[in-house]
C-alpha cells in the first residue's frame, strides 16, 4: 500500500491507474479505524478497481465545544488495517495541505436535508463535511466513493451535494456495521468507559422497538415519545430521536421510505444510530 502525502503524488498515482484502464474508489474516514471501515474497503474492492482510503480528521466539522482535540488518532494502527484489508493508497494530507492561508471558499448546504436534526444540532456542520468531501473527490477524482448508513444524514447530504453539482462519482451506502449486542460500530466507542459501554446497546434497542411498533400500526408521536423515555432511563440525553423521510428527512409519509434516527450522549458521549421505518 502507498502512503501518500503530498495532492501531487497522489494525482500521479491515481493518473497512472486511469492509464492503465483501472477504475478508483475513495472511502473517506477520520481514522481510528474499525471493523465498519474496512467493510467499506472491502466492499469497494471490485475487479479492476483501486481502492484509496483517505484519513483526515476535518477541523472544519467540529464545533467549538466538541471533541476535535481528544478525537482518537492512531495513524500507524490504521495504516496497518488498511494494508492487511487490500486498500492501495491511503491519502494522509495534513491541514495546512486541506485549509491553506487565505483558504475562503466553503460549500454551503442550504437546504433539506442538512439543516434537520444533526444539522440543527450541530449548527455548520454539514458544511464542513459537504466542504472536505467535495475536496476529497476532487482530489482522488474516483469512480465511486463509499460512505457507512450509520452517519445517516451524512449520506443523504452527499449524494444531495453530488446531484446539485453534477458530480462525476458514484455515491454508495454500505448497510451500518454493528457489534454482536447491535451496537453501531464508531471510532467515538472508544469514549465510552465500561458502564457505559454496557448501557449503550439501549440505543440500538429503542430504535428497533420503535421501528417494530411502527410497522404493526402505532402511532408515530406515541413510538417517538416512548422511545425518548425508553434512552433517557437508560442514562441517555436525547438530542433527538425523530422518524424523518429516508431521502429528505423531511416529514415520513406512507407509502414512501422513512428512517428512525437518533443521537444521544452517555456522559461526555455523543452516539448516532438509525433504522429502517414503515409507515402504516
Amino acid at each position: 500500500m502507498m502512503i501518500v502525502r503530498d495532492l501531487d503524488a497522489l494525482r500521479e498515482a491515481v493518473a497512472g491507474w486511469r492509464l492503465a484502464g483501472e477504475r478508483v474508489a475513495l472511502v473517506p474516514t477520520m481514522g481510528a479505524l474499525h471493523a465498519g471501515h474496512m467493510a467499506l474497503v472491502e466492499a469497494a474492492r471490485r475487479p479492476n478497481t483501486r481502492v484509496v482510503a483517505s484519513i483526515f480528521v476535518n477541523p472544519r466539522q467540529f464545533g467549538p465545544a466538541e471533541d476535535l482535540d481528544r478525537y482518537p488518532r492512531r495513524e500507524a494502527a490504521d495504516a496497518r488495517m488498511l494494508a492487511d484489508g487490500g486498500c492501495d493508497l491511503l491519502w494522509l494530507p495534513p491541514v495546512d495541505a486541506m485549509y491553506p492561508a487565505g483558504f475562503a471558499t466553503v460549500v454551503s448546504v442550504a437546504g433539506s436535508p442538512a439543516l434537520v436534526l444533526d444539522g440543527a444540532a450541530r449548527p455548520g456542520h454539514f458544511d464542513g463535511v459537504a466542504t472536505v468531501v467535495l475536496k476529497l473527490l476532487n482530489q482522488v477524482a474516483p469512480d465511486t466513493a463509499w460512505f457507512g448508513e450509520k452517519d445517516w444524514q451524512q449520506l443523504q447530504v452527499v449524494r444531495r451535494m453530488a446531484a446539485d453539482l453534477d458530480l462525476s462519482v458514484e455515491i454508495m451506502g454500505l448497510p451500518t456495521q454493528r457489534d454482536d449486542d447491535g451496537l453501531a460500530l464508531s471510532s467515538r466507542n472508544l469514549y465510552l468507559d465500561p458502564a457505559e459501554r454496557a448501557r449503550a446497546v439501549a440505543l440500538p434497542r429503542t430504535l428497533g422497538e420503535a421501528a417494530r411498533q411502527l410497522a404493526l400500526g402505532a402511532a408515530p408521536d406515541e413510538v417517538l415519545a416512548q422511545g425518548r423515555g425508553a434512552l433517557e432511563a437508560a442514562g441517555f440525553a436525547v438530542d433527538y430521536l425523530e422518524l424523518a423521510d429516508a431521502e429528505t428527512l423531511g416529514t415520513a409519509a406512507p407509502g414512501r421510505p422513512a428512517r428512525l434516527l437518533a443521537a444521544a450522549r452517555l456522559g461526555m458521549t455523543r452516539l448516532i444510530d438509525n433504522v429502517p421505518a414503515e409507515i402504516k
